[in-house]
């Protein structure tokens, strides 16, 4: 964004459905006098251009919801509200070119977190995975063309060979989880404001199996982009339960936890 596009994200004075507040961006810190902030449905105060910045970052993570990173009053504890998209847009001031960005990308991302699509081996058509926990995948187009069905594998992308239903592999030679052995080779970091602990620098979320990494910036806890659900990137368990015996800037009780081999299913019931 320019700088003559971000003078123009300016709050109109005269907007009596806005509460304005004299406080600090809870966002960015700043606390200019002279900036006109906003308060969010939650409390915490904005402006035009910190909450466009902090949305558009969630985007470009693929996160299609957008929560409130604020710390809670006296707490290391963030806010997490979930701000309705039609308040972001509002009081983001979106341009049409910035609210047609956001909308399309909160549409393809909405439509990831709840189907899995592949393109299919033997026509190139995209298939739905019904099932998470089943490797073996049906193409219906196929099916009807070889008049036989016609199943190829989620994981090695072949022709289905083997019994199935099955979970882990089919009998092709090769076939392997690739994300099992990013998690094998991945290097160690160190996060500086957890007291330097090390872990593996890229984890599977334990909720839902996806892959993420932590950038080594602030605290332990990252939100998953898939399922939304906060976790302690050294331990493993879901921020709740670590936070019982443990804080956000600390090293947990329950230790580092190892490299996983296993890529945890996602129960979305």
């Amino acid at each position: 964004m320019t700088e003559q596009q971000q003078e123009e994200k300016r709050y109109d004075p005269n907007d009596t459905t806005l509460k304005f507040v004299t406080r600090q961006d809870d966002i960015t810190g700043d606390d200019d006098p002279e900036t006109r902030r906003a308060e969010m449905s939650c409390g915490h105060a904005v402006t035009p251009q910190s909450l466009t910045g902090w949305c558009r970052s969630l985007l470009d993570q693929g996160q299609h919801k957008f929560m409130c990173p604020a710390l809670k009053d006296g707490t290391l504890q963030r806010c997490n509200a979930e701000w309705p998209y039609v308040e972001v847009r509002r009081l983001a001031v979106l341009t049409q070119k910035e609210q047609s960005h956001f909308e399309e990308t909160m549409a393809v991302l909405a439509a990831a977190e709840y189907c899995e699509h592949k393109t299919c081996p033997g026509c190139q058509t995209f298939v739905e995975r019904a099932d998470i926990t089943n490797l073996c995948a049906i193409c219906t187009i196929c099916t009807a063309e070889k008049g036989r069905t016609f199943q190829f594998c989620w994981q090695c992308m072949k022709e289905w060979k083997g019994p199935g239903p099955r979970s882990d592999r089919c009998e092709n030679p090769g076939c392997t989880n690739p994300d099992i052995e990013k998690l094998a080779k991945c290097r160690y970091i160190k996060l500086p404001e957890v007291k330097n602990v090390s872990c593996p620098s890229m984890r599977a979320c334990p909720t839902c199996g996806n892959l993420v990494e932590h950038d080594t910036t602030g605290c332990k806890n990252i939100i998953c982009n898939r399922c939304r659900v906060e976790f302690c990137f050294v331990c493993l368990k879901v921020t709740q339960e670590c936070l019982q015996t443990s804080s956000y800037f600390i090293g947990c009780s329950a230790g580092v936890a190892p490299r996983q081999t296993s890529i945890p299913t996602w129960n979305r019931n």
